[in-house]
């Protein structure tokens, strides 16, 4: 097993005295930010000036800069912004003001290993990557625990590199949980491979195939709605919680009987080839190239199929099914 880094093994000091400018303040952007102001360090969040992003800052406290003022103030800057959209920003505002010696930071590794981004020599390039969603990282700080993160290191310019990965993952809370080293590489192809054969691509195709089985069979919408997907969400904590074994333990013999010999029917030989010509494309640089002309073009099949899949029958019931559900309204 890697080292396990936590609290005690990080210099907390290795960022006193140097400014952190965070970019953007999507799910990371806030996430990160509310945690590492909270931490003690000196934080700039750097916006573009009127936007959305502008006023929900200074909601939450922040006396946001431009992007131009947050990059030239910083010690560390920390690009936060969306992969599609780094390449343009780092060119275009972060490059021109970069320090010396100073550390570029980002949270996912797409534009680093891709080259969609290079950073000039004398500077750091480094990686914080929280192994779950910004809203988390925030609750699970104020909570006074952490979501668990990877740290790896590219360009190691000034020799400090590690130490300041160590402790902007220390500021964000990820100490407390359990820091990893890794690659840029090995961090955006495993990213990439989760989301797409597992996580999100996966998992919600999964799910509406099921749906879609049972009310082709004549079940209640309803009903499949209940079993094919609001019941994810007991056996994931489960799973989060203890593993595989933990479910196992928790559901039913009949439920696992029905895992031992399904399973494997489901997921099958030509599955796992269908994982691994994903990981394929992953690795060869196919998937960056066809996401990357995407964006080129405007988002016209991403914007397609996120919305014939917003419009799919299952989520229509769903919507209907979670009106009932009280706790849903309480929180929205």
């Amino acid at each position: 097993m890697p080292t396990m880094y936590s609290e005690k093994d990080v210099n907390a000091n290795a960022l006193d005295g140097k400014c952190v400018a965070v970019i953007g303040y999507g799910s990371q952007g806030r996430g990160q930010s509310m945690n590492l102001r909270d931490s003690g360090l000196n934080v700039v969040l750097g916006l573009r000036e009127g936007g959305k992003s502008w006023e929900a800052a200074k909601k939450d406290g922040w006396e946001p800069k431009t992007i131009e003022d947050a990059c030239k103030a910083a010690d560390v800057v920390c690009l936060l912004t969306p992969d599609m959209t780094q390449p343009q920003t780092y060119k275009d505002i972060v490059e021109p003001n970069l320090k010396d010696g100073g550390t570029v930071l980002f949270s996912h590794g797409f534009n680093i290993h891709f080259k969609g981004i290079e950073v000039p020599t004398q500077n750091n390039v480094i990686m914080v990557a929280p192994k779950g969603p910004g809203g988390l990282v925030r609750s699970q700080y104020e909570e006074g625990a952490g979501v668990p993160a990877l740290i790896a290191i590219h360009q190691d310019a000034t020799g400090e590199s590690k130490d300041l990965a160590l402790a902007y993952a220390w500021g964000v809370g990820a100490a407390r949980a359990g820091i990893i080293e890794t690659t840029f590489k090995e961090e955006t192809e495993t990213d990439l491979f989760g989301e797409q054969a597992v996580l999100c691509g996966g998992l919600s195709e999964l799910i509406v195939a099921g749906w879609e089985t049972l009310v082709d069979a004549g079940y209640q919408p309803e009903v499949a709605y209940f079993e094919c997907l609001h019941e994810v969400k007991l056996i994931v904590d489960l799973i989060y919680e203890g593993g595989i074994e933990r479910m196992l333990e928790f559901i039913s013999d009949t439920a696992a009987w029905g895992d031992f010999v399904a399973g494997k029917r489901v997921i099958s030989d030509q599955s796992r080839a269908a994982m691994k010509e994903l990981l394929t494309e992953i690795q060869d640089g196919s998937f960056a190239r066809r996401w990357q002309e995407e964006h080129a073009n405007g988002y016209p099949d991403f914007k397609k199929q996120y919305d014939a899949d917003c419009a799919h029958k299952i989520e229509v019931c769903g919507k209907e099914l979670r009106k009932h559900f009280s706790w849903l309204q309480k929180d929205a």
